[in-house]
């Protein structure tokens, strides 16, 4: 009896190990076939991301494209895997999707599929660029790489955010840079009374000389905003272009405010707080938290 199991067992051993180095040269020729292909594929996209960035001058489509053809290759190169080793039949199936296993993995990945041909959607519509500043689902921030599920940008206080392409399709995508020009603006609040014209030519004045800010069809605006309590509004407008990285939007705003509160103290404009207004109705005392003293007996 054991004798017998143990001949059945080296005979099936001897089995596996004819059929094992039978497929051996197929799982050898496999593997230096995928590891080929895949080298093709990385040099494929580097070459690809090169040459459509230089056709298209668009990094961000270039990039998304250069993946796409990658992962085609790899595909590809499993495919020839599978047919190698003698498993054409399942490869077939993968490609066709006749399967019902096929569907139930289909409805599985349903959302990556959906970000996948968001993400095209993107690439050609093309509603930002790669250094764009954007609001994306109500997050800001500028934007890093398109890649084939999600789009990251980075927020500016340095995070680095995926946001899924489908998300981006479904929701407005707030460009704030796309054409290079943004407008910046900021309120310095005078005493009622001032005189206001010459408060905006001394604005426009101090805004117009500083470096950065743009003049022509661009040119700084000023005008009166809101009426405070105390005080009412002057708001400064300005345009910056985006495209220059030698202006920072920071640097410029904290100049022209100090500039504008300075040049307006000089020319004797009063920049006043709040004020609080304490009414007395009926002439009646107005009592306090403390409480008043008896005198000792």
């Amino acid at each position: 009896m054991n004798n017998d199991f143990f001949n059945d067992l080296i005979a099936s051993l001897e089995s596996y190990y004819v059929d094992f180095l039978v497929l051996l040269p197929k799982l050898v020729l496999a593997v230096i076939s995928f590891y080929i292909l895949l080298f093709i594929a990385n040099k494929t996209r580097n070459f690809s991301n090169r040459r459509l960035t230089k056709q298209m001058d668009d990094p961000l489509l270039a990039a998304f494209l250069s993946r796409i053809i990658k992962t085609i290759i790899v595909l590809f190169a499993l495919m020839v895997v599978m047919n190698i080793v003698g498993l054409a039949g399942i490869a077939g199936g993968l490609l066709t999707g006749a399967s019902v296993s096929a569907v139930v993995i289909g409805f599985a990945f349903k959302d990556i599929g959906e970000n996948f041909l968001a993400g095209i959607i993107l690439a050609f519509n093309r509603p930002f660029r790669v250094g764009d500043t954007v609001e994306l689902d109500g997050i800001k921030g500028k934007v890093v790489a398109l890649n084939i599920r999600n789009t990251q940008i980075k927020s500016f206080d340095g995070k680095d955010i995926y946001i899924p392409n489908a998300s981006v399709i479904k929701n407005p995508v707030v460009n704030y840079t796309l054409d290079g020009f943004m407008r910046h603006e900021f309120n310095i609040g005078l005493d009622y009374g001032s005189d206001t014209d010459q408060a905006i030519i001394i604005l426009k004045e101090t805004i117009a000389g500083i470096p950065g800010i743009l003049d022509g069809d661009r040119a700084p605006t000023v005008h009166i905003g809101d009426l405070n309590s105390s005080s009412y509004n002057v708001t400064v407008q300005y345009w910056l272009n985006t495209f220059d990285p030698k202006i920072s939007a920071a640097t410029v705003r904290t100049q022209a405010i100090k500039e504008g509160m300075t040049n307006l103290e000089n020319a004797g404009f009063y920049m006043p707080g709040d004020i609080v207004e304490l009414k007395n109705y009926n002439d009646k005392e107005i009592k306090t938290g403390t409480a008043e003293k008896k005198p000792a007996v």
